[in-house]
């Protein structure tokens, strides 16, 4: 069965880091476009980096600019987002997703297939 399962999130102090990974079962990973999502507590759902099959085209939400990078190993089947810089405001419940399709629309898609369980990153002022 298809399974994205995240893990890494916590507690952190404005200012630490945290880096974010994403474990696929049931389908590799290699063929399809993956990003980062986060949804903060009476917000919207904001898309925050995707990248390619290849991992050679990336996308930021101007939020994250600078501060994330994602990344992934398709070896290993697994997505990471490596978060410096923490704010307050990157408080959220972060998820990874999937989708097969081109880069040329996975930039700026948002009908993902398959979504994980999210994990909850807390940062403290």
């Amino acid at each position: 069965q298809v399974q994205l399962v995240e893990s890494g999130g916590g507690s952190v102090q404005a200012g630490g880091s945290l880096r974010l990974s994403c474990v696929a079962s049931g389908f590799s990973i290699g063929t399809y476009c993956m990003a980062w999502f986060r949804q903060g507590t009476g917000k919207d759902r904001e898309r925050v980096a995707a990248i390619s099959t290849s991992g050679g085209s990336t996308s930021y939400a101007d939020s994250a600019k600078g501060r994330f990078t994602i990344s992934r190993d398709n070896d290993k089947n697994a997505l990471y987002l490596q978060m410096n810089s923490l704010k307050p405001e990157d408080t959220a419940m972060y998820y990874c997703a999937a989708v097969q399709v081109s880069w040329l629309f996975c930039s700026t898609w948002s009908d993902f297939t398959y979504w994980g369980q999210g994990t909850q990153v807390t940062v403290s002022s």
